[in-house]
């Protein structure tokens, strides 16, 4: 059996896994390709559900690739069906029910879930979520009948809904646990800017602000803040960011921390499994040390990389520049590099036009840009 003979089986269906079968093929990869999903629709992406689809739920835009794409690469999907365990003595991957898919090199592309926080009562909450294709359908169906949303969490996701919640009437309160929007990506100048422009729209922001607890209420449920007000809600909305899916890597006896754990060629501790997406942490020269990143770029760079490796180009460490994007109403972000540690940012453009950049240095070396419109 030579390089491009090999049996890759692919446990993930999303931006990674997809990427990583259609770069295989480009490589001239020749042995069967199967990617496991557990979810039953063909590939899609992830962005426009919190973007293009709550304004119009239309699927034609969605799919990765035509379902054609699958027939003429030879590329076997299971789609709907779970990952039970790896048997890496046998080189076996088991599904829920028993099937068994033999594999020669097995890559986990298994993504991340969304961090539910330990909230009393949440549970028989009306709760809505973000990041799935059915989360989207089924928020997609209530926005009729909201006239509140309580949305937790100031992240991307969390800010996009909220500005096509106040597009369509929706009364917003936004509860966040940090001084700022966005703090974890974003310098103190560019998320003043963002703060404005959601204050503008008319969510109500609470920041370094917790949710206590929810109750039950006549209409929809009331939330209790640490700060003592209680909000009344039709739903919450939690988008209080994303735990990587790391349980099968587990079980297997992989290394895991913060996500799968990786080397710089992307290869976990099994040298016959990969990583590769936002469930693997791996050496970033960008961040200076272990990294777990959450992006399409991310995911379909990783993905490239790991195909041509596999299709036995020369394994060179993956250090691909990381780079941003989110829509929220009018305002787009952009960000290249990663800005964590900087000491110097520099203003360019008209931040009163709603069009500049920060550039962030750190000892005189730009590591970040970070761009409004």
């Amino acid at each position: 059996m030579t390089t491009l003979d090999q049996r890759i089986v692919v446990v993930g269906s999303g931006h990674a896994g997809v990427e990583l079968a259609a770069a295989l093929r480009q490589h001239g990869h020749t042995g069967p390709v199967t990617i496991v999903g557990d979810e039953p629709d063909l590939p899609y992406q992830r962005p426009p559900l919190s973007k293009e689809f709550l304004k119009s739920s239309a699927d034609a835009g969605l799919p990765l690739k035509g379902e054609a794409f699958y027939a003429a690469k030879d590329v076997t999907l299971r789609l709907g069906r779970h990952a039970a365990s790896i048997d890496r003595e046998r080189r076996e991957l088991e599904l829920a029910g028993g099937e068994r898919l033999a594999f020669d090199h097995l890559v986990l592309a298994t993504g991340a879930r969304n961090r539910i926080p330990p909230i009393p009562g949440l549970d028989r909450a009306p709760m809505l979520e973000l990041r799935t294709l059915a989360d989207a359908r089924l928020l997609h169906e209530r926005l009729d009948s909201l006239r509140h949303v309580a949305v937790v969490g100031g992240g991307f996701i969390g800010l996009e809904v909220a500005a096509l919640l106040r597009v369509r009437g929706i009364a917003v309160d936004l509860v966040e646990a940090t001084p700022r929007l966005m703090g974890r990506v974003l310098s103190a100048r560019m998320s003043a800017h963002f703060r404005f422009h959601h204050e503008a729209l008319g969510t109500r922001l609470h920041f370094e602000t917790l949710v206590r607890g929810v109750h039950e209420a006549a209409r929809g449920c009331s939330v209790a803040l640490s700060s003592g007000e209680t909000l009344e809600t039709d739903a919450v909305l939690v988008a209080a960011g994303v735990t990587p899916n790391t349980e099968l890597a587990q079980r297997a006896g992989l290394e895991v921390g913060n996500g799968i754990v990786a080397d710089a060629r992307l290869v976990t501790s099994d040298p016959a499994i990969s990583a590769i997406g936002d469930c693997v942490a791996y050496p970033n020269v960008h961040a200076g040390g272990m990294a777990r990143l959450e992006s399409v770029q991310n995911a379909v760079d990783q993905a490239r990389a790991v195909a041509a490796r596999l299709a036995g180009k020369p394994a060179s460490p993956y250090t691909a520049l990381p780079w941003f994007w989110t829509d929220q109403g009018d305002m787009k972000l952009q960000i290249a590099g990663l800005s964590e540690g900087f000491d110097t940012p520099v203003l360019l453009g008209d931040a009163a036009a709603r069009q500049f950049s920060v550039l962030c240095f750190r000892a005189g070396k730009l590591i970040a840009v970070e761009s409004c419109n």
